[in-house]
């Protein structure tokens, strides 16, 4: 285990020839860059070179106006590309999501609500009627049975046996049915 270890001079030397290794790349990117830029706007924007006459002012002017109409018809025909191709990876995000089954439901808040403000709240200032949900609820009548009625008049069957309980309850029995 020692033998792989590395001592932390070691550790600090390494690391400050690999800073200086990519500090001398980053230096020489710059470089390129430039130098790449420099010949890219040499290609493309020679030296301006202003006529005298009015005329070549002229053409000069119509010649700039007719490479910015150009150019501004690339960048738009770039940017609608740019704007369907993200429209289509959006699509396509959409339909990896739905396709894993993996839908995150947005944490719903309660809110106490009355139906008025609800009301307010969806037509704004159009609404101006107080809404009285339970107005709005019918009304039920208990209807009373004529069976019920009749079960009543017969009365509670505890009550039948509780007075034919004990000797005077059979002797009751026996004085109805004589």
């Amino acid at each position: 285990m020692s033998e792989k270890k590395m001592s932390s001079s070691r550790k600090h030397h390494l690391k400050s020839l690999m800073l200086s290794i990519a500090k001398g790349l980053l230096e020489q990117e710059e470089k390129d860059r430039d130098v790449e830029r420099k010949r890219y706007m040499a290609e493309t924007c020679p030296a301006l070179s202003l006529p005298g006459s009015m005329q070549a002012l002229q053409d000069l002017c119509r010649e700039l106006h007719h490479k910015i109409e150009v150019t501004d018809e690339e960048r738009y025909d770039l940017e609608i590309k740019v704007n369907k191709c993200a429209k289509e990876i959006e699509d396509m995000n959409i339909k990896v999501i739905d396709l894993k089954g993996k839908f995150k439901k947005p944490v719903l808040r309660k809110v106490r609500m009355s139906a008025d403000a609800m009301l307010q709240a969806l037509l704004g200032s159009k609404h101006k009627v107080s809404l009285d949900l339970r107005a709005n609820l019918k009304q039920v009548k208990k209807e009373v049975k004529e069976e019920d009625k009749e079960l009543r008049d017969v009365g509670d069957w505890r009550k039948n046996i509780e007075d034919k309980s004990g000797m005077d309850g059979r002797k009751k029995m026996f004085e109805s049915e004589a």
